[in-house]
C-alpha cells in the first residue's frame, strides 16, 4: 500500500505548489490519496482537496479547481463554509456571476458572527467585486454596532469579541475603500479613531511586545536540545509554537494592536547575545531583550491571505497559520 498522506505532507505540497514546474503531479498526489483512502486523518480530506484547488487556481485551471472545490464541500458537510466561499469565488472568476454571488450571499450572515469569515470579502474583492465587498462590510458593521447598543449587559467576553470584530471589519472596509479611491465616510473615520486609540493603548500594555520572538523549525528543535530548561517555557512541538504565536497575534490585534510582527531567532544568535550581556539565555527577560535586538528584521503580521506565511513554511498564509488561530 502506498504511504499515507499526512497533514505535514499536505502542507509541504501546498508550499511546493507555489513554485513547482509540475503542479499537475502535486494535484494527482493529493487527489489520488483521497480517492484511495490514504489520507492519514480523515478530517484532512477537505484540506487536501482545497490545497489541490489552490494549486490548480494558481496554474490557471479554474474549471478543474471548481470541480475539486465542489467535492471538498461534499467531503466536509459539517464544516464547509470556507470551501463554499472558495467555490463562490471560482464561479465569479469563471464569469458565472449569478451562481457565485448566490453561493457567497448564503454565507454573508457569517460576517456578523464569525471573526474568521472575512474570507468572504476576500473572495469578492479578488474576483473584481470590491464594491460589493464594501457593501457587505458596511452591513455587518451596522448589524454588530446595533447589537452592541441593544445588548449592553452581555458578558465581558461577548463585548470583547464584538469590539474585535468591529475593529477588524472597519479596518478591512477602510483599506478596500482606499483602494477604490473613495472619500472618507463615517466608518472610515471610525477606523482611523480605533487605530489611533489602539496604538495608544498598546503602548500602555504590560503583557508583552508587539513583536514576538519566533523560532523557525530547525532552530526550535535545536533550542530545546541546547537549553532543556526552556522545555517548560515553550510548547513541545514546533507546530504548537507557531500556533501559539498566531493566536497571540490574533488576540493582540483584537485588542487593537497595530504594527504587529515576528522576529526569527537563532540558537547561535541567542547564545552570543546572552554571552555579551552576561545573562542567562533561558531567562524570560533575556529572551525579550534578544527579541528587541532583532527589531530591524521584523516580519510584519498578518500577511495577505494569499501571501507566503510568516512562519517560513512557504505555504500561503490562508492555508498555513491562519487556520491555526481557530484551534
Amino acid at each position: 500500500m502506498s504511504e499515507l498522506l499526512t497533514a505535514d505532507r499536505i502542507e509541504e505540497i501546498g508550499s511546493l505548489g507555489l513554485k513547482s514546474p509540475d503542479p499537475a503531479a502535486l494535484v494527482a498526489e493529493l487527489v489520488g490519496a483521497v480517492d484511495e483512502g490514504r489520507v492519514a486523518d480523515p478530517a484532512d480530506i477537505g484540506y487536501a482537496l482545497l490545497v489541490a484547488v489552490d494549486i490548480l487556481e494558481n496554474a490557471g485551471d479554474l474549471a478543474d479547481a471548481l470541480a475539486l472545490a465542489t467535492r471538498a464541500i461534499a467531503e466536509q458537510p459539517d464544516d464547509n463554509a470556507y470551501a463554499r466561499a472558495v467555490r463562490g469565488g471560482l464561479l465569479l472568476r469563471l464569469d458565472r456571476t449569478d451562481e457565485g454571488l448566490a453561493e457567497l450571499t448564503a454565507l454573508r450572515p457569517l460576517l456578523e458572527t464569525d471573526p474568521d469569515a472575512t474570507y468572504l470579502v476576500d473572495e469578492l474583492a479578488e474576483s473584481g467585486h470590491a464594491e460589493t465587498a464594501v457593501e457587505w462590510l458596511t452591513g455587518a458593521l451596522d448589524t454588530i454596532l446595533d447589537r452592541t447598543r441593544t445588548h449592553e449587559h452581555e458578558s465581558e467576553d461577548a463585548q470583547d469579541e464584538a469590539a474585535a470584530m468591529i475593529y477588524g471589519l472597519a479596518q478591512q472596509r477602510h483599506d478596500l475603500r482606499e483602494e477604490l479611491g473613495l472619500p472618507h465616510d463615517e466608518y472610515d473615520n471610525l477606523a482611523d479613531r480605533l487605530r489611533a486609540a489602539s496604538d495608544h493603548a498598546l503602548d500602555a500594555l504590560d503583557d508583552g511586545p508587539a513583536t514576538l520572538l519566533f523560532w523557525p523549525q530547525a532552530e526550535f528543535d535545536a533550542l530545546l536540545v541546547r537549553w532543556p530548561p526552556l522545555v517548560g517555557t515553550y510548547p513541545p512541538t514546533w507546530d504548537e509554537h507557531r500556533a501559539q504565536l498566531e493566536r497571540a497575534l490574533v488576540d493582540a490585534s483584537g485588542m487593537g494592536g497595530a504594527d504587529l510582527g515576528v522576529v526569527a531567532g537563532t540558537v547561535d544568535g541567542l547564545a552570543a547575545f546572552a554571552q555579551d550581556a552576561g545573562s542567562d539565555p533561558t531567562d524570560e527577560e533575556t529572551l525579550d531583550e534578544y527579541a528587541d535586538s532583532l527589531d530591524e528584521t521584523v516580519t510584519a503580521w498578518p500577511p495577505g491571505r494569499n501571501d507566503t506565511c510568516w512562519c517560513g513554511s512557504g505555504t500561503k498564509y490562508k492555508k498555513c497559520c491562519l487556520p491555526r488561530s481557530r484551534g
